[in-house]
């Protein structure tokens, strides 16, 4: 039996990375990692300011030092790769600055009252894209969309609405450049500017962002989140929010999985949330979430091993899940829901009726929420997302009794 392999890639993505890698080969100063590209990302998120506009070095330069060092020992990371890693820092240090800033001009932001969220998280693959994009689809309630939640400052909710759509579509105009060097990952997970997205996207200004382990391999990085407090990465979510809020009476409707990870600080942070669980059958989590990082991975190396994704995302998912039992306990500021996948996909109308009522909101024509989206993303538009769990060294059963914690778990 054949173990995972990458996509084959594009004549054009493949003129890319032999362009990337021939500068690499010919420039090897722009493609450092680890302490020795510390300096360089500093230099170019702060435009050459220096580290003083950062503000509390305490608060952002571990996760530096943490997230290039990874990098650097673990992400076996091709040219355009080792591009990406330094710029996701330099960029999440430029976007650290740029809030601040903002906050700084403008302070009764903070003062700003947001409505609870209807927050969705859950396990990898577990239908959260899916019903995140649904309920956006209703004009009470709102989603951001990737520009918001990497530049919340140029799309505040006070910005004249012309700008505003001028804004959005600028930001939507060209090619999205993951689609060009790996179009595989439109099926598995499908993306863009106009699709609203998860929050790791506009997360990580303290450098403190699970959602990083997804596209990289981060082994070191990982353990080290595993030990950090996202209190003050929160509080810039809500930040975040509140910079974006266009006081017009919606809900913000929010997803990430890697919410999962850090609920004790959503709990903290959104009190009175309506927070929606979902959960699937275990194999079907990991291994498709395995499938989905392997895939993402492949963008950026040119060494991805199905097996060592799989062992990660084992792992990754019972740390999550152990973490999420534990900050459930006792927690009554939210509102909690837990939706299975197969009742979603079985009646998703029922149980999308069952959100409305955990969010105490009244349920709007849901059968014809469903056909809108249906014809705006028709499932498997951009292709099937196939994958076997033997691909990346899973053994079913050897899972199930690993996660039998979780399984057996009375909200599962």
């Amino acid at each position: 039996m054949t173990g995972w392999a990458a996509p084959a890639r594009t004549p054009e993505a493949l003129q890319a990375y032999a362009a990337a890698e021939r500068d690499r080969a010919a420039r090897p100063d722009r493609y450092q990692l680890g302490a020795d590209a510390i300096d360089i990302v500093i230099d170019r998120g702060t435009r050459g300011a220096g580290v003083g506009v950062l503000g509390d070095p305490d608060e952002w330069r571990p996760g530096v030092e943490q997230y290039l060092a990874s990098a650097e020992e673990d992400g076996r990371l091709n040219a355009l790769g080792a591009l990406t890693a330094q710029r996701t820092v330099s960029g999440r240090l430029a976007a650290r600055i740029a809030m601040t800033r903002y906050l700084k001009e403008h302070p009764t932001t903070e003062r700003r009252l947001l409505l609870p969220p209807v927050i969705i998280t859950g396990g990898w693959r577990t239908g959260t894209t899916f019903l995140y994009r649904l309920l956006d689809r209703d004009p009470r309630l709102r989603a951001p969309l990737p520009t918001e939640l990497g530049a919340p400052w140029r799309l505040p909710g006070d910005l004249d609405g012309d700008e505003r759509v001028r804004r959005l579509e600028a930001a939507a105009a060209g090619q999205y450049l993951l689609h060009v060097l790996n179009p595989t990952m439109a099926a598995v997970h499908d993306s863009g500017p106009t699709l609203p997205e998860e929050c790791v996207l506009g997360m990580g200004t303290t450098l403190r962002n699970w959602g990083f382990t997804a596209t990289t391999r981060l082994d070191g990085y990982a353990s080290w989140l595993a030990g950090q407090d996202f209190a003050a990465e929160y509080a810039q979510h809500r930040a975040m929010l509140q910079i974006l809020d266009a006081e017009d009476g919606r809900r913000w409707v929010l997803k990430a999985p890697a919410h999962t990870a850090e609920l004790r600080h959503v709990i903290a942070t959104y009190p009175g949330a309506c927070i929606v669980q979902l959960h699937r059958d275990i194999v079907e989590t990991v291994a498709s979430g395995a499938s989905l990082f392997a895939t993402y991975r492949s963008t950026y190396s040119d060494d991805v091993d199905g097996v060592d994704v799989g062992r990660f995302q084992t792992a990754q998912t019972e740390l999550w899940l152990r973490r999420a039992l534990d900050a459930r306990a006792g927690a009554s500021t939210v509102t909690w829901l837990d939706v299975q996948y197969r009742d979603l996909v079985a009646d998703p109308v029922a149980t999308v009726r069952r959100i409305y009522a955990a969010a105490q909101m009244e349920p709007p024509d849901i059968p014809a929420m469903l056909a809108d989206h249906h014809r705006a993303q028709p499932h498997g538009r951009k292709g099937a997302h196939r994958y076997r769990p033997e691909e990346f060294g899973i053994n079913p059963a050897e899972l199930r009794e690993r996660m039998h914690f979780y399984t057996q778990s009375d909200w599962r």
